[in-house]
């Protein structure tokens, strides 16, 4: 593991799905700030290398959006020193005890039924859409504590793909980088080394089949379709990004030059 950030990425132990958004452009000429705004899958089973790397991000706020079901599966984040833990539960698109135990332990009929022809997409995408018409609230603090000194931030899910990743492209449209540097962000989450790991009981039926791996793929993967969801979704509910940052958010003028001023070069 190293710990240059951002010239190269390190590969942690415990954390998935690490990455520094430092760098992406903005609509302007501009440059998202190095070590200001870090993504990840959850901190719960950071050891101790990993959270020596992570102090020496210098954190002030580390923004976790998982729901109490979500911890009560993986834990709570490691504690550390100094750093301010803000939990902001988000929609979670595969919430629910019941769907979890259908991932770990449903025959290939409940998958097929839940989940093929279209189904699993369908419940991403709903899911996508709600977070952003649903949780204006919640995106709104993010943005705020981070515009009132809450910077260096990490923010993070379970897997740092959907709730994350949908926060982070919220936090880059108040920004104004690009929508193709954000969207390539967001397809990183991708990379084997970053996918969250699909768990199957040893005795599931089907087990890891090529049909069972299929029909949950949708759930797990970073898709467009899926952020284009929401980018839709603001288009409909607000008719541009601005209005939705100003109206829908409430951020004022102000508040975004703060931003501005904390994260770009």
């Amino acid at each position: 593991m190293t710990q240059q950030v951002p010239s190269t990425e390190p590969r942690l132990t415990g954390v998935r799905n690490f990455r520094d958004v430092g760098g992406l452009p903005t609509v302007d000429g501009k440059r998202v700030r190095a070590g200001r705004l870090y993504r990840s899958g959850h901190l719960a089973h950071a050891d101790e290398q990993d959270a020596a790397f992570l102090g020496s991000l210098k954190l002030h706020t580390v923004f976790d959006f998982r729901n109490a079901g979500d911890q009560a599966l993986e834990g709570p984040d490691i504690e550390l020193p100094g750093v301010r833990n803000l939990n902001l539960p988000l929609t979670d698109p595969a919430s629910g005890v019941e769907f979890w135990s259908m991932v770990r332990d449903g025959d290939i009929a409940q998958l097929r039924e839940l989940l093929a022809d279209g189904r699993a997409e369908a419940r991403m995408k709903g899911s996508y859409r709600a977070i952003i018409t649903g949780r204006t609230a919640e995106h709104s603090r993010v943005l705020r504590e981070m515009a009132d000194g809450g910077l260096p931030a990490l923010m993070h899910c379970a897997a740092g793909k959907d709730r994350a990743g949908l926060s982070v492209a919220v936090s880059l449209l108040a920004l104004g980088v690009e929508r193709t540097a954000i969207e390539e962000d967001y397809l990183k989450s991708n990379a084997a080394h970053r996918r969250y790991k699909v768990r199957r009981s040893a005795d599931a039926p089907g087990g890891t089949s090529p049909e069972v791996m299929e029909l949950l793929s949708p759930m797990f993967d970073a898709r467009l379709e899926y952020l284009d969801a929401a980018f839709e979704a603001i288009e409909e509910t607000w008719g541009d990004v601005e209005t939705y940052l100003g109206r829908g958010l409430g951020l004022t003028p102000e508040v975004r030059e703060r931003l501005r001023a904390d994260f770009l070069d």
